[in-house]
């Protein structure tokens, strides 16, 4: 679904991506893994167009869109749950994930697509009225995930998702991550949390300093002597 070859990105004379290749399969939850500062985000800032590279091509369902502007490639089906939960905190609920459908004009798929939100997230169907600001992080964090669901993702990138949550909300957000993607969406995971991001992962790549530096299946890096240190505490 996803094919990224040789991806250089720059920020002004800082590097900060270094020919990095990688491939999401349909169907696939992959993550990457890493250090803060080691690329993680700007990568998926450029798969979404929000961050144009230096050098290298990004192909999505086979179509080159390396050229392509943010809101075509929403279009084309990459959502992303950007870092932080950027709700619109003085817009309700219903605003927000009306806000994520913006580019579609089906009425009733939108009502139906709202529907399944609201079963997958009860409390947002609770304060569906409440400004988006007044939510606790956790409820911010399902309604960014739901706003994202809105554009019918063919691939939905998370960033973080899991930053700044208490341990049992962590678990509950990552079994909705693996829960959408049981339904048909393609994950591509960047998350601080090596231990649960390697957990529900098909396959992983792990970044240091703009490089990919070791990839594998998920089980794979698990048992990988040097992950554990660095990474899982081992």
């Amino acid at each position: 679904m996803l094919e990224i070859t040789n991806l250089h990105v720059h920020f002004g004379v800082i590097h900060a991506i270094k020919g990095i290749s990688l491939t999401v399969n349909d169907g696939e939850i992959v993550t990457l893994i890493g250090a803060n500062g080691a690329g993680k985000t700007t990568t998926l800032r450029t798969i979404s167009g929000l961050k144009k590279p230096s050098e290298g091509t990004i192909f999505f369902d086979g179509r080159d869109i390396t050229s392509l502007s943010a809101q075509e490639r929403v279009k084309l089906g990459i959502s992303q749950v950007p870092e932080g939960r950027r709700v619109f905190s003085s817009m309700t609920v219903l605003e927000n994930l009306e806000l994520g459908a913006y580019l579609r004009k089906d009425r009733d798929g939108i009502a139906k697509d709202l529907d399944m939100v609201f079963e997958r997230f009860p409390i947002l169907a609770e304060r569906r009225k409440q400004q988006a600001g007044t939510l606790s992080g956790g409820e911010q964090q399902m309604l960014v995930m739901g706003r994202a669901l809105m554009s019918r993702p063919k691939l939905l990138c998370l960033d973080e998702p899991s930053m700044g949550l208490a341990p049992l909300l962590v678990q509950e957000i990552f079994d909705i991550i693996k829960d959408i993607n049981e339904k048909g969406t393609t994950v591509l995971l960047v998350e601080q949390n090596a231990s649960m991001a390697l957990q529900i992962a098909h396959r992983a790549y792990v970044m240091e300093t703009g490089r990919i530096t070791l990839s594998g299946t998920g089980s794979e890096l698990m048992q990988s002597e040097e992950i554990k240190k660095a990474y899982l505490g081992g």
